[in-house]
């Protein structure tokens, strides 16, 4: 009997061990924020980083949490929820300073940083849309079929993205919205000034990193003043250079320089005037073709 009793009591804290404590085949996964209820806002299609899926989770817990869209929010000096401010064009947004919660772009950034360890994607929703830490980008025309969870989706135009959102998969996306709502779950608005998707690269960034200065600055489609426009700089921006060449001639800001750099996660080029550093950037190849 003494024997059984032994016995049973092993088994017993055998199945406590198992089931009751932490495996030390999981000890290593990141640690995913809880959520208080199904709420529909999770991972819902494979394929996504395990970055790109803690930043959905920490999206999703917020969501749970019942946290307010406020104008402004969430773009503090650290990532994290912050009270808002009045929009002047929005009517709605008159209680968003007694609102502690996140703005679109503020959102992405805390879902990032906590997925991250670090504050990659400061900023508004253009400067996230068009951030050097790309790794893949998606046209409107593409649709949903390539993209996977922890996507963002930009909305409006090459020179005012006005919204963002991260997708969850399934046609699905978590977002912060409008003023007078909370954080919501919401199907993937493919017209409604959809422009396109960008997948975000948590590593390492290959190749020269460098700042630009000025206001309104426009890169284009080919080394040229006269080439088409494709985004505007609304202030100092940090950018991936991939390359330089010697093209048109440009005067500006009291500067004359005919040096061009290529900036491919714009797919586009910029005079060096408008880049920090000398004429010809130190340590930036020159392009080949």
């Amino acid at each position: 009997m003494l024997r059984r009793t032994g016995a049973i009591g092993a088994l017993i804290a055998l199945l406590t061990a198992l089931f009751l404590t932490p495996s030390a085949f999981t000890a290593d996964r990141p640690a995913r924020p809880a959520k208080a209820a199904d709420d529909g806002c999770r991972v819902l299609a494979p394929g996504a980083t395990a970055a790109a899926e803690r930043a959905v989770d920490t999206a999703c817990a917020q969501v749970a949490a019942g946290v307010w869209y406020t104008w402004g929010g969430g773009h503090g000096a650290q990532p994290g929820p912050t009270y808002g401010k009045v929009d002047p064009t929005d009517p709605a947004s008159e209680h968003d300073p007694e609102r502690l919660g996140f703005d679109c772009s503020g959102l992405v950034r805390y879902a990032y940083a906590q997925a991250t360890g670090a504050d990659i994607l400061d900023g508004d929703a253009s400067a996230q849309y068009y951030t050097h830490r790309t790794a893949a980008r998606f046209t409107a025309a593409e649709g949903l079929a390539p993209l996977r969870p922890g996507d963002l989706l930009a909305y409006g135009t090459s020179a005012d993205l006005h919204h963002i959102a991260l997708y969850l998969g399934a046609g699905k996306m978590v977002e912060a919205r409008q003023s007078g709502t909370k954080l919501m779950v919401s199907d993937v608005r493919l017209g409604s000034g959809y422009f396109g998707a960008v997948r975000v690269h948590t590593g390492a960034v290959e190749g020269p990193v460098l700042r630009t200065w000025g206001t309104g600055v426009w890169t284009k489609a080919q080394p040229s003043v006269r080439a088409a426009r494709v985004y505007a700089f609304p202030g100092p921006t940090t950018v991936r250079v991939a390359c330089q060449k010697h093209a048109e001639s440009v005067t500006a800001e009291g500067y004359t320089n005919d040096a061009w750099s290529y900036l491919p996660d714009y797919r586009a080029w910029v005079t060096n005037i408008y880049i920090q550093g000398p004429a010809w950037l130190d340590g930036v190849p020159a392009c080949t073709t």
